[in-house]
């Protein structure tokens, strides 16, 4: 089955097709609602041919519906019929779940994506597992609070690496994963990755959201 995937972002939303080998993208932004994302993606896979839709979703999930809306889109994504828009079946996801299952190599997994916040999920023998890590209480405020984009901000680079690495020891202490990813886009900023991680890739979002629709016996939610 052809599958339509779509990653949602504050800043672009990006989307690849199965049989196809370079996504397609463009701007997003406070002003992106539900109806404009999905208007702008139908505008541009006309050439694609597509029978679901995996949708990875910037904020929390549940049955296939938005829970709260994304704090850097519009509002609005609460209750919209993704499934309607796009006459298509849909399966709509947290955006870290669905890294982490693009990532997920087997036993116990967790996945913690590093970018204006904290994103967090597990696979954990083959069943995905999202989470809202982001907002536990740590030092004067939350993980995200000094992991995110506005700690490397506030604190400069070193600190946030410094908190980088605690606040995955501290994780990775409680959750007892055999596996441990970073993805998101500062990754990058950190001089090395903390003991037993490896870098995620954003491309295995695209790898996640075709696993969604995989057959029963793949990594399921």
């Amino acid at each position: 089955m052809n599958v339509l995937v779509i990653d949602v972002g504050g800043s672009h939303i990006k989307f690849l097709a199965s049989g196809h080998d370079e996504a397609r993208k463009f701007d997003s932004g406070p002003e992106m609602s539900a109806g404009q994302m999905v208007s702008g993606v139908k505008a541009l896979v006309g050439d694609w041919k597509y029978a679901a839709v995996s949708i990875g979703y910037p904020g929390p999930a549940r049955c296939d519906h938005a829970v709260s809306d994304p704090p850097n889109l519009a509002p609005g994504w609460v209750g919209f019929d993704f499934q309607a828009a796009f006459a298509r079946p849909v399966k709509l996801i947290n955006d870290a779940a669905m890294q982490a299952l693009g990532s997920y190599c087997g036993g116990r997994l967790l996945f913690l994506g590093l970018g204006t916040g904290l994103g967090s999920a597990m696979v954990v023998d083959d069943t995905v597992v999202p989470m809202e890590l982001a907002h536990l209480p740590y030092k004067k405020g939350s993980f995200e609070d000094y992991v995110g984009a506005d700690g490397m901000a506030k604190r400069g680079k070193s600190k946030w690496r410094k908190h980088v690495a605690d606040v995955v020891a501290q994780l990775v202490a409680a959750l007892q994963p055999d596996d441990v990813v970073l993805g998101g886009g500062n990754v990058e900023q950190l001089k090395q990755l903390p003991p037993g991680c490896r870098a995620g890739d954003n491309a295995n979002a695209f790898v996640g959201g075709f696993r969604l629709w995989a057959d029963p016996t793949a990594p399921r939610r």
